[in-house]
């Protein structure tokens, strides 16, 4: 199996968390705040020097109030 964080499926998902932020006008270091962690795991996530885990991607959702599913329809 290849590593996914540079595969075209991943940077779809992560350009459509990151286009979700910036609609809703949020900065990286609000949607940091409302994840609770430093603004720079939100600049890493979306730069793909580090890549979500499941249950990272489902609060990340959460924090945008976006439908993780929906997301997922981007891979298939």
């Amino acid at each position: 199996m290849k590593k996914t964080i540079g595969s075209p499926k991943y940077q779809k998902l992560i350009h459509w968390l990151q286009q979700s932020r910036e609609d809703q006008g949020l900065s990286m270091r609000a949607l940091a705040e409302r994840l609770a962690v430093p603004h720079s795991f939100v600049q890493k996530v979306e730069t793909m020097e580090r890549r979500l885990d499941v249950l990272e991607y489902v609060l990340y959702c959460e924090a945008l109030e976006l439908e993780p599913a929906e997301g997922l329809q981007l891979l298939s």
